[in-house]
């Protein structure tokens, strides 16, 4: 029994090891994925003009890696571009921008977009849920719980929006 106990730990050791080395070959592989799309977007953009869609995915690369000015300046080109084919696409950049301009804390602007969005696709829920952060962090509580109420109105199970409206609720409504 002693001479099995150090093999179980080393196979254990051994299983641990290789799932690490999984997860590590994953997330290399995906980061050169996206620094081989990056350049190739930035080489292509600074050749010829793009699509609404190049300039989108340039600038949602950029997010990513928090890179806010640059993915505005890409997620502007995108609205401007005049291959942009629907509302629903229009209102994804806007939400990307509007992101873009919260990380900054750039509160008013992010809510600018925000609503963009939720005009162009009213039952966008995520950009519901932005709209109602943002305007948690302008301290605008009645208008944050509203956009919250709006997102749980379209998708009553929302995990985000339940829990943030739960605890504006308790704010707004005074313990009696």
């Amino acid at each position: 029994m002693d001479e099995i106990l150090p093999v179980i730990y080393l196979g254990i050791l051994l299983v641990l090891l290789g799932v690490a080395a999984w997860a590590i070959l994953q997330q290399v592989l995906k980061t050169r994925k996206t620094e081989s799309t990056l350049t190739e977007l930035q080489r292509k953009l600074s050749k010829e003009k793009g699509t609404a869609q190049d300039y989108f995915e340039l600038g949602t690369i950029l997010l990513d890696k928090k890179i806010y000015a640059q993915a505005i300046t890409q997620l502007q080109k995108s609205l401007k571009a005049e291959s942009l084919d629907t509302a629903t696409d229009a209102a994804l950049v806007y939400n990307a921008l509007g992101f873009a301009y919260f990380a900054q804390e750039q509160y008013d602007l992010a809510i600018r977009n925000y609503k963009e969005s939720v005009k162009l696709v009213p039952d966008y829920t995520t950009a519901l849920n932005n709209l109602g952060h943002a305007y948690e962090r302008k301290k605008l509580t009645s208008q944050a719980l509203e956009a919250y109420e709006q997102v749980l109105a379209l998708e009553p199970n929302n995990t985000t929006a339940k829990r943030r409206a739960a605890s504006l609720r308790k704010l707004v409504t005074p313990a009696a």
